[in-house]
């Protein structure tokens, strides 16, 4: 299919599966972040309704219908020219039957009735929300970076609270954020009844610090937590582990 791009725009291979992507050259663009939450939630059974809390662009839910044999996954994405640009992406990979684009506010998922969004209706929720609290971090961005990026149009609580809404008894949320944020991910995730399963730092090299969190929490859940091996990015060679390359299928 013949997909119209504008001026600012570029298709990018994402190559797994020939999946593409279209992403605005000065807009916020996908990371590894994205990438590596797709690769941490791979075990989404077959058939599951699977919500993406803040698709920005899609990237997510591509990866995972790449991936998995999902039935079905909705991304909210509050940017009406951001959800319309993931919805030229799902048409260019050919996604319609599995992947639909709301565009709206997440803050309005459980106070507004959507026939696609009802309470306790799906298996599994997704998000790699805005790690940043409103008034830090850069303020020179544009507009699409900034509201990627802080906490703007939903914060960290309407994050969680709207994920255990829509989440079916023992359902599962899969999130990646900051570690500088992982008590208050924690402290909110118990409050909203999600029990954290499993942890997985990532490390941007050995000796450094680590700069995600990988989490998995399942809704009603009895308290066990493990803390996964570390997930290292860069050997010290500067270039991919191995493990990241697996999962960019780059082996």
């Amino acid at each position: 299919m013949k997909i119209e791009l504008k001026d600012d725009e570029r298709i990018d291979d994402l190559e797994i599966n020939n999946m593409k992507i279209i992403q605005n050259k000065n807009g916020f663009c996908f990371g590894i972040d994205s990438v590596l939450l797709s690769d941490f939630s791979k075990e989404i059974k077959d058939n599951s309704r699977v919500v993406d809390l803040g698709t920005g662009t899609g990237i997510l839910g591509i990866l995972l219908c790449a991936k998995t044999n999902l039935g079905e996954v909705v991304g909210i994405e509050i940017q009406k020219d951001v959800a319309q640009m993931a919805k030229r992406s799902i048409l260019l990979n050919n996604l319609e039957k599995r992947f639909k684009i709301l565009n709206m506010d997440i803050k309005e998922i459980i106070s507004k009735k959507n026939t696609d969004l009802q309470k306790n209706s799906f298996d599994y929720v997704v998000t790699n929300p805005p790690y940043k609290k409103l008034n830090t971090g850069k303020t020179n961005e544009n507009e699409k970076q900034f509201i990627s990026r802080h906490e703007i149009t939903a914060d960290l609580n309407e994050f969680i609270k709207t994920a255990s809404f829509l989440l079916k008894d023992k359902g599962t949320l899969f999130m990646v954020h900051r570690p500088e944020r992982l008590v208050d991910i924690l402290e909110e995730m118990r409050v909203e009844k999600l029990e954290p399963k499993e942890i997985r730092f990532v490390y941007p090299k050995i000796n450094k610090s680590p700069n995600l969190v990988l989490i998995k929490a399942i809704k009603n859940s009895k308290p066990f937590l493990k803390i996964k091996e570390p997930l290292i990015i860069y050997n010290e060679n500067g270039e991919y582990t191995e493990e990241v390359l697996k999962i960019y299928q780059k082996i």
